[in-house]
């Protein structure tokens, strides 16, 4: 099978950017507002992929950027010695479609230009989380305010009819754990908490 893999780190993100892909695959895998730091083993696309390569169904995977895969070095490049291994190749479109086999071979370079790209990403993670720490700390310095609008309220059925808290009681009805969930939505693990007091306090 030649397989198609997407993943967006929100679930605000609908993927749209993929469907400039008209390529046919023989199936298409999306983790939708899955974080690129959860890893690849854990999310429910990657468990059905995982699942196919093993039972040997899988003969090409295709991402759009190495980053699809995740943003986590170690677990980028464990990820992609599994394909290896499992004799999968792997196609990357944003690198003109790079490919870890040419001609039934490794591509001699293919370890060294991911290995680069993954630690960049890696990289890249770590400064966008530290530019938009930086940016609320200046908010707050001139006198910004975080949080919700002071007077303002949410009451507990709004709160809990939002798409996300839905999303959040899912996770945590699958035993996913506070710092998981947090990850896997992008919401803060205050929230998330929240959420599961709900559940503690009240059966919902």
């Amino acid at each position: 099978m030649n397989i198609k893999y997407n993943r967006t780190s929100t679930i605000q993100q609908e993927g749209k950017r993929f469907d400039l892909d008209i390529t046919e695959y023989d199936l298409t895998i999306f983790d939708k507002g899955v974080s690129g730091k959860i890893p690849f083993s854990e999310r429910e696309g990657g468990i059905k992929l995982t699942t196919l390569v093993n039972e040997g169904k899988v003969t090409e995977v295709v991402v759009e950027e190495l980053s699809r895969l995740g943003r986590n070095t170690i677990d980028t490049l464990t990820t992609l010695k599994f394909f290896e291994d499992n004799g999968v190749n792997v196609v990357v479109k944003s690198m003109g479609n790079l490919q870890s086999m040419v001609n039934g071979k490794k591509n001699p370079i293919w370890n060294l230009i991911t290995s680069v790209m993954s630690s960049l990403y890696e990289l890249e993670r770590e400064n966008i989380l530290e530019r938009t720490e930086m940016g609320r700390k200046m908010y707050v310095m001139n006198g910004g305010k975080l949080g919700r609008k002071i007077g303002t309220t949410e009451n507990r059925s709004d709160f809990l009819n939002k798409e996300k808290t839905q999303k959040i009681l899912s996770l945590l009805e699958k035993g996913k754990s506070v710092r998981d969930i947090s990850g896997r939505l992008g919401v803060s693990t205050k929230t998330v908490v929240k959420v599961r007091k709900y559940i503690d306090t009240n059966g919902v």
